[in-house]
């Protein structure tokens, strides 16, 4: 397979020939009009579920897996990590044995999941930062359990979201984290104190940062700012122009800069759903007309309802960033955390081919997608 298209990073119009499921060269071509941009396939590091599939549920079955994978690629995404959030025990060890069958079972699958994310069970009990996880089943941290996850996960549970003012907390972080585990603060409501004791222990990364946080907060001490001010902490943020106003994603750009920040969804099983109310496990969620989620009747968020594509496009509306910077947040940077090669360079000869071509209009509320190709395969378009 050939592509063509204007590389996102150089400018330059170029040529890739594909091998399999590897880059086999890369060769600049003459400027013609109509091309595409090209640039690295997505990544993102949270995904909870979409139009109706859960990676939470009870029921979750192999093919929902390759389905949400397949309702992924238009976004350009070719790779995620399902984020499990706070359930039963019984569950989440369920449902990474579930997972782990249908990336047994296909290649597609395989190449889409490298690894997994766990955003709770240990996690604030607290009403706003417990965001929409149930309070049943917010629990103590335990070692036994996050072992239990990595047998499931045959060990490719790659980021812990933790709370670590919970008890038990600051000792569980650092022993994941000298297992190789990125454990992520969120879901928190400690003090500035605490946050600094977890940075200590090993925490590498702040999860949704500015989301899943009280309403009102002390001004100057207080853990949005604590983790701002952390050069040890990458964050992730939620672009989607309903979590947070264009001021806050400015200032941690800034703060953190291109190197320690990236995009997440944080798409949930009701993200592209028609609007209404919908029931979602214990708790109602309202899909609002312009397609964000919220926890019916209150001012709380529940999750997200817009994917990558949408949200690199208001990183750019909101920062005035290139076209480059918000795709590096989207596919470089995630790749770095996660070790995985193309954070080197996407298009050297070797490297997976994972590619998303799409086309971009300066104030348009999306890239255009065009086609996604994961591991040399054409998965959109």
């Amino acid at each position: 397979m050939t592509i063509e298209g204007i590389s996102v990073f150089s400018g330059h119009p170029i040529r890739v020939e594909l091998e399999g499921a590897r880059v086999n060269r890369t060769s600049e071509r003459p400027a013609v009009a109509g091309l595409p941009y090209l640039a690295p396939g997505f990544i993102d590091m949270q995904v909870n579920g979409y139009r109706g599939i859960d990676y939470s549920s009870p029921s979750l079955s192999e093919v929902e897996v390759g389905r949400l994978v397949e309702m992924l690629a238009p976004s350009g995404t070719t790779a995620h990590l399902p984020t499990i959030i706070t359930g039963p025990r019984e569950m989440i060890v369920r449902n990474l044995s579930v997972i782990e069958r249908a990336r047994s079972n296909s290649e597609a699958v395989a190449a889409a999941i490298p690894g997994y994310h766990i955003e709770g069970p240990f996690i604030s009990p607290e009403d706003g930062p417990r965001g929409a996880h149930s309070l049943a089943h917010v629990r103590r941290p335990s070692y036994d359990e996050y072992r239990a996850w990595q047998e499931a996960a045959q060990g490719r549970i790659k980021v812990v979201t933790i709370a670590p003012e919970i008890e038990g907390a600051l000792t569980l972080i650092e022993r994941m984290s000298s297992e190789g585990v990125l454990v992520a603060i969120g879901h928190s409501a400690a003090a500035p104190e605490v946050i600094r004791e977890a940075v200590k222990a090993g925490a590498s990364l702040s999860t949704h940062l500015g989301n899943g946080s009280h309403a009102m907060i002390p001004r100057l001490e207080n853990y949005i700012w604590e983790q701002l001010g952390a050069d040890e902490l990458t964050a992730s943020i939620i672009c989607d122009g309903f979590h947070l106003p264009g001021s806050v994603v400015r200032t941690i750009m800034r703060t953190k800069g291109l190197d320690r920040l990236f995009l997440v969804s944080d798409a949930t099983i009701l993200g592209g759903s028609e609007p209404g109310t919908y029931p979602w496990g214990d708790i109602t969620v309202e899909v609002f007309a312009d397609g964000h989620l919220g926890l019916h009747k209150t001012k709380f968020l529940a999750g997200a309802g817009h994917l990558l594509d949408h949200d690199a496009a208001q990183f750019i509306r909101f920062t005035g960033a290139d076209l480059s910077d918000a795709v590096r947040l989207c596919s470089l940077v995630p790749a770095r955390l996660l070790g995985l090669p193309s954070a080197v360079d996407f298009l050297e000869s070797g490297a997976a081919a994972d590619f998303t071509l799409f086309d971009y209009e300066p104030g348009a509320e999306r890239l255009s997608v065009l086609q996604t190709i994961q591991h040399g395969r054409k998965i959109y378009g």
